[in-house]
């Protein structure tokens, strides 16, 4: 298998700097439409060395975090931030544009890795990057976490919220941003707003999603019969 020696280059070469549709205050570095190499099967990706890129586009509950946060900084100024599965770091972003004093972005994907790098030096604001899977570790001891579009797959799933479980909840917000994805945990959901995002119809198919942003709760402990 061929190997792609320079992550960041790669994403140079085969992105186009563009505003985030419902976030224009922010640009990425994101594959379009018309790019080939985005249209490649998972086989065709393999044999160059390259995963999935999902870091490549800015998804619709990416962009219904980094709106919100936007909108309403006092939920993240001064404080510390984790963006978990952060993707191209949009989220991240905008917690630093918005004032978080400390922004960690989270993922298990290198060139994931790669991109919010250079996402965030597009946009003048340091974001500290980890390369790898937390879900295993202890929770994290920061103010807000933040997770956008994550909720796709039931085994991913169930590991989040086993994760999300051993959280403080006096501690730290979590806030989750999602168009609706199959396992979104509705029951442990407050609502807080929601949006009409522009997405990419050969991903969503459809040229919008509406998206909600909501904050997370522990899941109440069911007392034993006395």
């Amino acid at each position: 298998m061929a190997g792609i020696s320079d992550p960041k280059d790669f994403i140079r070469s085969n992105t186009e700097v563009l505003p985030v549709p419902h976030a224009s205050e922010i640009r990425l570095h994101l594959a379009s439409e018309a790019m080939d190499l985005w249209q490649k099967t998972e086989d065709e990706l393999g044999e160059i060395g390259l995963p999935p890129p999902f870091w490549a586009f800015a998804w619709a509950g990416g962009q219904a975090l980094a709106r919100y946060i936007l909108d309403n900084p006092d939920l993240v100024a001064g404080k510390r931030v984790l963006d978990f599965a952060a993707g191209s770091g949009v989220v991240a972003i905008a917690a630093r544009l918005a004032g978080a004093r400390e922004v960690l972005a989270v993922e298990i994907d290198a060139f994931a890795i790669a991109s919010i790098e250079l996402n965030a030096a597009l946009n003048g604001v340091e974001v500290a990057t980890r390369l790898g899977d937390i879900t295993g570790e202890a929770p994290p001891e920061v103010e807000v976490l933040v997770c956008g579009d994550v909720f796709y797959e039931l085994p991913m799933t169930k590991r989040i919220l086993e994760w999300l479980g051993r959280m403080d909840p006096a501690r730290s917000i979590i806030l989750v941003g999602d168009p609706g994805r199959s396992y979104l945990p509705k029951d442990r959901l407050d609502h807080l707003a929601t949006y009409t995002v522009p997405v990419i119809r050969s991903l969503e198919d459809s040229e919008v999603k509406k998206t909600s942003v909501y904050r997370y709760r522990a899941p109440v402990e069911q007392k034993p019969p006395a």
